[in-house]
């Protein structure tokens, strides 16, 4: 691994680099915060691509991208004084000092993961202006199931959360029948919402099992592409197309991918 003095290197050279193409490349020169934003967006989740298939090598690449980005919107801030990589990185150090007092200040006896997450949301609440709420710090833009997963910690941090799990488990049933009902009642929009009620219900139960419901998720959809497409490859190896084949032949299809490591 570098030493502190590689890595200060490193990244000044970073800098450097990005100084002369913000002059000398016209793509370069061109960009905005506005242009810049849905790469951004791209090269977070070719990110979390990365780490959710473990592939070191591409989370070293991909990491980088997104470091250029950060990078990236500093240095245009900082043509028009408004702040630079310097103030980026000591408010970012400030807040991770104030946010860990059990480490930097006089906050004792906390010894565990879950207790530095709800001392971390108590803390946080203590930086927001009078006029923010426990849930303004969910971006709206989050991707549904993860927003859920983020009201529900916050939530938490403050003390508004079951304090047994089977409460937890008692809303999950109670919120299937209400489901049920206005399935049987054909009422599409009550149905919906409902849905919506027994999803919130499911990302509490996962949260409160120390499950993350978006890598579940993932984790079922990765098995899910991987088993049917396996299905789909053995019919076109039967000269068949999956659109041609009966429910029960694709079934037996299906029941030799769930065999396959």
């Amino acid at each position: 691994m570098h030493s502190k003095e590689e890595k200060l290197a490193a990244f000044g050279r970073l800098i450097d680099i990005l100084d002369e193409l913000r002059i000398k490349c016209p793509w370069d020169r061109k960009q905005t915060f506005e242009s810049l934003r849905p790469n951004t967006i791209e090269e977070t989740y070719e990110l979390c691509d990365a780490l959710i298939n473990h592939d070191l090598h591409n989370i070293c690449k991909e990491l980088g991208d997104v470091l250029l980005h950060v990078v990236f919107y500093a240095k245009i801030a900082s043509e028009t004084n408004d702040f630079d990589i310097a103030d980026v990185c000591n408010q970012l150090s400030d807040k991770l000092v104030f946010r860990h007092p059990h480490v930097f200040g006089d906050t004792a006896g906390i010894n565990k993961a879950e207790e530095v997450s709800q001392l971390w949301e108590q803390v946080k609440q203590k930086e927001k202006d009078g006029n923010k709420t426990v849930l303004s710090g969910v971006p709206t833009s989050l991707p549904s199931l993860i927003k859920a997963y983020r009201m529900q910690q916050k939530a938490s941090g403050v003390g508004f959360d079951w304090p047994e799990k089977s409460g937890v488990w008692q809303k999950v049933k109670e919120e299937i029948q209400e489901f049920e009902t206005e399935v049987g009642n054909m009422d599409a929009d009550k149905a919906e919402a409902e849905f919506g009620d027994l999803l919130f219900s499911l990302v509490n139960a996962a949260r409160h099992y120390k499950i993350n419901p978006d890598n579940a998720l993932e984790r079922t959809n990765m098995k899910f592409s991987k088993r049917f497409n396996f299905v789909e490859n053995q019919a076109m190896l039967q000269g068949k197309q999956l659109k041609d084949m009966t429910l029960e032949e694709m079934d037996e299809l299906w029941e030799l991918a769930k065999l396959q490591k």
